[in-house]
């Protein structure tokens, strides 16, 4: 039996990309869904595009917003047995992306599903590695720490009529989420094959503060945490060295020399910066988020599997809408 599917879409000024995922939607050969985009004050052209597809659009006040009010609210408004939450400015690769978020959830033990992200050809060179490193080629179907990205990813709705997302955090709602359901039993599955490309494009001020954000909220989450000076020097070479290692590999190094070390220094002092507390850092879960992708080129083969599958050509559909994939040089 198929379960139906809601869709829930954060959004703000998103009239670049979100024409694109609301086509890639429409050629999901999961057909019982529905569609709710959560717009926060758009002034542009987003909503416009959103209404030419078929889309319930609801509201939040931008003094209202918060990741986690957001959220809550679109899932109040959804109707399906599981709910798939993306963001704006991410797209789905195949035709069967809501079928692979959704099919682990015929296991009731199964309490939260992410899926693979990958860049841009706009991205930046170090945050391709994060992808690489945050969402491998390999699948986990009983996943042992509480990482999850709700750029790409579904939950079991009763699950969060249960535990909504938490309001009060700066980001990181995913992961206070799927860190609550994991404690009362539920498990956390790691779909690779449910991929989407994320794409962002953002200046050095805005990973820094992005970066910081997100450790404000770790530290909520996580208050017993700590990320000190010595944590920032050695990290942020040992993930500059890294980037440098696979961008000579991938014959790029000349033209992201410098770039790799403007996003691993706004990486890492955000990170610092949002960091005031002392503790033990988890280690699984420190593993995932800051250290760098290594310096093995195995596992590599991204694209294996996918000429078995039906990819979604984007340049056929959504042409009267705005879409930009921040296709850039060197990559």
């Amino acid at each position: 039996m198929t379960v139906r599917v809601s869709v829930v879409i954060r959004c703000f000024n998103e009239e670049q990309h979100i024409g694109r995922l609301l086509a890639g939607i429409q050629e999901q050969d999961h057909r019982d869904r529905e569609i709710i985009v959560v717009d926060s004050g758009s002034t542009d052209a987003t909503l416009p595009i959103a209404r030419r597809y078929p889309v319930r659009v609801v509201s939040i006040p931008p003094q209202e917003f918060s990741f986690g009010r957001s959220l809550n609210l679109g899932c109040a408004e959804a109707s399906g047995d599981v709910i798939v939450i993306a963001s704006a400015h991410v797209y789905p690769v195949c035709q069967d992306w809501l079928s692979r978020l959704a099919s682990p959830f015929a296991d009731a033990a199964v309490g939260l599903v992410y899926g693979r992200q990958r860049g841009s050809g706009g991205s930046k060179y170090s945050e391709q590695q994060i992808f690489r490193k945050w969402f491998p080629d390999a699948a986990d179907a009983d996943q042992k720490h509480a990482f999850c990205n709700n750029a790409n990813a579904a939950i079991r709705r009763e699950l969060w009529q249960l535990y909504p997302y938490d309001e009060t955090l700066t980001g990181l709602e995913d992961l206070a989420w799927a860190r609550q359901v994991k404690a009362h039993g539920h498990r956390i599955v790691y779909e690779s094959a449910a991929e989407v490309v994320h794409v962002h494009d953002e200046n050095w001020p805005r990973i820094y503060n992005r970066y910081r954000r997100e450790a404000i909220a770790w530290r909520s989450i996580y208050p017993e945490e700590h990320f000190g000076a010595l944590d920032l020097c050695r990290l942020l070479a040992s993930n500059i060295v890294s980037d440098w290692f696979h961008a000579f590999h991938d014959g790029v190094l000349g033209y992201h020399l410098f770039p790799i070390v403007s996003f691993r220094s706004a990486q890492f002092l955000g990170t610092w910066s949002g960091h005031t507390r002392r503790g033990a850092l988890s280690k699984e879960l420190r593993q995932r988020f800051y250290y760098p992708h290594g310096l093995s080129r195995s596992g590599r083969g991204e694209d294996a599997g996918r000429d078995q599958r039906k990819v979604i050509d984007y340049s056929s559909i959504g042409a009267g809408d705005r879409v930009n994939d921040g296709a850039g040089r060197g990559q």
